[in-house]
């Protein structure tokens, strides 16, 4: 009998393990909000449901009978992958990890207690908390919504009156009554990618981050190797461990954001499912493995530690997100580069009569460019040739 693997999100993000499960023989349940959302047409079934109601989803996980649950690229249906492994006794993330992971606040909260290497901060209730914390904390800060995705509801401050209207705007648009100001590091981000199962970290993967610079730095690629690995790769996987062991997270990917600063790295935060703009596509080239596979196979309790084993050293590769330079309406989308071995993928998630404007944040994407090579500086050069040979033609021109 067929294993069934219920997927939170039928986004394009989410097509892949769609499509690693027909690959593997697993019937699928693409769970989501109704809407125009690509993924269903992967899906062996429908369910509509919110993905942030992790009631909901547990009755649906039920009818379904499913034999795991898996999600990758979002964090809204990280509290309902929790419920509904406790409560259906899957392998994966328990309650409260899943909790922690998805609110900034017990985040922070748990990092500290364990004394790992993060940002000091406060939680702020009201505009008298405010002052206060803004009275022990060095400028710049960042004014942050715990239960928000991406970048939303996260300003950085420069002043105290930029701190006060970005609380402003942070309580205006997050769910909860609370936000955090903390203290603002300023340094270059990048990443640790890493999978947990049955307690055991079976790899880590310490990558350089392409940042875009907004209010905050937002991810927009990735690559490996890492830039820094001699100098500070064994302090990055050792405070990442620390981490995971402090939320408690298990039987589940793991994408943590960091930042380094002369020669010290800082957690900024964690989350128990594969991260965005291509990392589970690095991720796989790097080890010769197909990641979504992996995804799935770790969701149903299927051992995956020898899928890593003698792997090193990796395949240098990036990913990229195509981005328009300005708004309009897509007229043209002209692609002059011919097919090649190291093009791992181009692909546009746009077509002629849908709205572009510059890039914000993740949902102004436009596409992705995914590269191999002999080296990174090598994927650093050619993207730059390919990315010469793309442009859009919007209706005014």
């Amino acid at each position: 009998m067929k294993k069934k693997v219920m997927v939170l999100g039928a986004s394009y993000s989410q097509i892949p393990l769609y499509q690693a499960a027909k690959r593997l023989g697993i019937e699928t349940v693409a769970a989501s909000i109704p809407g125009p959302y690509s993924g269903f047409d992967y899906a062996d079934h429908i369910c509509y449901v919110d993905i942030a109601d992790p009631e909901a989803v547990t009755a649906a996980a039920r009818e379904y009978q499913i034999d795991g649950i898996a999600t990758c690229s979002l964090d809204l249906g990280m509290r309902s992958i929790g419920a509904v492994c406790e409560s259906l006794g899957l392998p994966g993330p328990g309650k409260e990890a899943a909790f922690r992971a998805s609110n900034k606040r017990e985040m922070k909260k748990a990092l500290c207690s364990a004394d790992v290497q993060t940002a000091a901060y406060y939680c702020v209730s009201n505009e008298e908390q405010l002052e206060e914390a803004l009275q022990h904390l060095p400028f710049p800060v960042i004014v942050k919504a715990v239960d928000l995705m991406g970048s939303r509801g996260i300003y950085r401050s420069d002043t105290p009156e930029e701190a006060r209207k970005n609380y402003r705007k942070t309580m205006e648009a997050t769910s909860k009554d609370y936000c955090l100001v903390e203290e603002f590091i300023q340094g270059e981000i990048f990443g640790v990618e890493a999978l947990i199962q049955n307690g055991e970290i079976v790899y880590m993967l310490p990558n350089n981050i392409e940042a875009f610079v907004g209010d905050t730095p937002t991810p927009v690629g990735h690559s490996v190797p890492f830039k820094e690995m001699n100098r500070l790769g064994m302090q990055a996987m050792e405070q990442a461990e620390r981490a995971i062991r402090a939320l408690g997270l298990d039987n589940c990917p793991v994408n943590c954001d960091m930042i380094k600063k002369d020669d010290k790295v800082f957690v900024i935060e964690l989350t128990g499912r594969s991260g965005a703009t291509g990392i589970a596509e690095m991720v796989g080239i790097y080890y010769q493995l197909d990641y979504y596979e992996v995804i799935l196979q770790t969701a149903l309790g299927i051992p995956v530690t020898e899928k890593f084993a003698g792997k090193e050293p990796g395949i240098p590769n990036l990913t990229h997100t195509l981005m328009a330079d300005r708004a309009g309406i897509v007229r043209q989308i002209i692609n002059e580069n011919p097919k090649a071995d190291d093009i791992v993928d181009l692909s546009f998630n746009i077509e002629p009569g849908d709205e572009v404007r510059p890039y914000q944040n993740g949902r102004d994407r436009i596409g992705q460019v995914i590269l191999k090579g002999e080296t990174l500086e090598a994927c650093e050069c050619r993207l730059e040739q390919i990315l010469s040979g793309i442009r859009l033609v919007l209706e005014d021109e």
